[in-house]
């Protein structure tokens, strides 16, 4: 598996995302957000946790708009995988690739600890080495993390089983509990927790390594 993970300025996260698709096998490549295209052959693309451009407008609508996005796009409607972690995931629902918004937490606090997750959907090549009702711990670390979507659209994400993970103990306020939702083909992730901070027994907890394999697995056996 060949993977991009790109890297904006105010990222912090993006060597540990690297790590973890390494860890896993996969030939990674750092990609820098003034770039214009992803290298050739890229399986997977990572859109890393941090405070991209200091988070001093929407967070990640600054970073939607660098030119590497674009090739993002691009990656992501010919079918390519893409996962955004944390601000990751606030980067793809800018840039239209994901539904909804994230919002200040309720308690209007950062908020940095450990969670339970619960396992929505196996349904997905990043969920497919979980059961679902399987119940992970991943950390979060984020103070926008409440995850907004009108009734209508999170009616149409039941409907299609695109909800990824769900909190055991909603810490942000987000909608339905949700964590985690993947695109209408199934192929771009985006979730506020790190699972590439679970993904080594350093780190006090592993349960984040099984989306890194079953990514490696979907990739060699499509």
């Amino acid at each position: 598996m060949k993977a991009a993970v790109i890297v904006f300025p105010g990222s912090n996260c993006d060597r540990d995302l690297a790590v973890a698709f390494e860890q896993a096998g996969a030939d990674v490549t750092m990609v820098w957000h003034k770039d214009t295209a992803l290298p050739d052959g890229i399986d997977i693309v990572g859109v890393p946790g941090g405070f991209s451009f200091g988070d001093y407008l929407r967070c990640g609508a600054i970073a939607a708009n660098s030119p590497i996005c674009q090739s993002l796009i691009g990656h992501a409607e010919r079918g390519g995988y893409a996962l955004g972690v944390c601000n990751g995931f606030q980067i793809l629902t800018e840039t239209g690739l994901l539904p909804g918004a994230l919002r200040r937490n309720a308690g209007l606090k950062y908020i940095c600890c450990t969670v339970g997750l619960k396992v929505a959907t196996a349904d997905t090549a990043f969920t497919s080495g979980y059961g679902v009702g399987d119940v992970v711990n991943v950390p979060i670390a984020h103070h926008d993390g409440n995850y907004f979507v009108t009734d209508e659209k999170l009616a149409q994400l039941r409907n299609e089983d695109r909800i990824a993970f769900t909190y055991e103990d909603n810490p942000n306020g987000s909608v339905a509990d949700i964590a985690g939702v993947v695109s209408k083909n199934r192929r771009v992730l985006g979730m506020m927790p790190h699972p590439e901070r679970a993904a080594d027994d350093g780190h006090g907890g592993t349960d984040g390594v099984a989306m890194f394999r079953a990514l490696m697995d979907q990739v060699a056996t499509a």
